[in-house]
């Protein structure tokens, strides 16, 4: 494995980060245990969870994947060999059953004190905004179409102020942001100059279907030294190949039809132009899609998932592919080709 620190901190993280949003309802907790049990002896210390997951976002299942990962620290008492990221959830139709959606001080202690009882610990070293309060693009939405009936008012000091509280309480170590545009991630960093706490990591969409974030955002993340945390490196399975002879049964897409984020035509047609690549450089699909990831200097860590143990094992095992410049180069035609066909 190998290693990198979480940005303005000395807290060493694996480059992969096992992602958990299965576990509790496409996973049971005797296999979400076996995936931690094997992700920790391939080297891997940082997990990231949500109180929204496990996902789909239903009322009987929410906060199973926390439960789950608890249990596991119950039995292993390995809490001070993992580092643990989570998140609040941010206001949505899909969230009404957990709470509002606000980033108040009453929301976020309330947050966090039950992710704490989940996963049975009494800190969480990276704790997230899952997506902003303020309508942006986020979730699929490439461009931004200003609403002007938008209600949210301007509180990024207020919501910093609140997590300041409980970073001085010990509750979390470090806090980040997820789904977040540029605009927002400056917004954090112009009040973190005023003395505010800085956000360090930002976990947004990033695989070969989806690089706006190349645009104007990843300038950022150099300049104010805030790290990546890519998540769906894979592209929701799509990365994998495993569509391009029809829908598995049991895969997400065939689970959960509305999941069809990667499925439009263009992103079909950039997958096979990958596949190709891949099969040029005798690689699967699935290292050639994450080792762009691995291998990207503003990525901290690849937020991998998978619902088997030998999907678990690949996703893995990518820490040790290095692309060639020829197959960047190769990669980056069929970007220019057909850009980000999966905002």
């Amino acid at each position: 494995m190998k290693y990198t620190t979480l940005p303005n901190t000395d807290i060493q993280v694996s480059k992969i980060c096992l992602g958990t949003m299965t576990w509790g309802q496409q996973n049971t907790e005797e296999e979400g245990h076996q995936q931690l049990d094997y992700a920790i002896d391939q080297g891997i210390n940082f997990i990231d969870t949500a109180e929204l997951y496990s996902v789909p976002s239903k009322k009987e299942t929410q906060g199973n994947t926390e439960k789950i990962i608890g249990t596991w620290l119950q039995k292993t008492g390995k809490r001070n060999d993992v580092i643990i990221a989570s998140k609040i959830v941010g206001p949505a139709a899909f969230t009404e059953h957990i709470r509002k959606g606000e980033f108040t001080k009453e929301e976020i202690k309330d947050a966090i004190h039950k992710s704490l009882n989940r996963l049975q610990t009494d800190y969480i070293d990276l704790y997230q905004l899952h997506w902003p309060e303020r309508q942006t693009n986020y979730f699929g939405k490439l461009g931004y179409t200003h609403d002007e009936n938008d209600t949210w008012k301007d509180n990024f000091a207020t919501v910093l102020e609140c997590l300041q509280d409980f970073v001085k309480e010990g509750k979390i170590r470090q806090i980040g942001v997820s789904n977040e545009t540029a605009y927002g991630m400056m917004r954090y960093v112009e009040e973190a100059r005023k003395g505010a706490p800085k956000m360090i990591t930002i976990q947004n969409p990033y695989n070969l279907l989806n690089r706006k974030d190349e645009v104007g955002l990843t300038e950022i993340l150099h300049r104010e030294n805030i790290g990546l945390l890519p998540y769906s490196p894979l592209g929701f399975g799509m990365l994998t190949g495993k569509y391009l002879e029809g829908t598995p049964k049991n895969s997400r897409v065939d689970l959960f039809p509305n999941y069809n984020r990667y499925m439009g035509e263009n992103s079909f047609e950039a997958t096979r132009r990958y596949n190709q690549i891949a099969k040029d450089h005798n690689l699967s699909l699935t290292h050639l899609s994450l080792a762009f990831v691995n291998q990207q200097p503003f990525v901290t860590s690849n937020i991998i998932g998978a619902t088997t143990m030998k999907q678990l094992t690949e996703n893995i095992d990518s820490i040790n592919i290095t692309l060639s410049e020829d197959i960047i180069n190769k990669i980056n035609e069929v970007h220019a080709d057909i850009p980000n066909p999966a905002p």
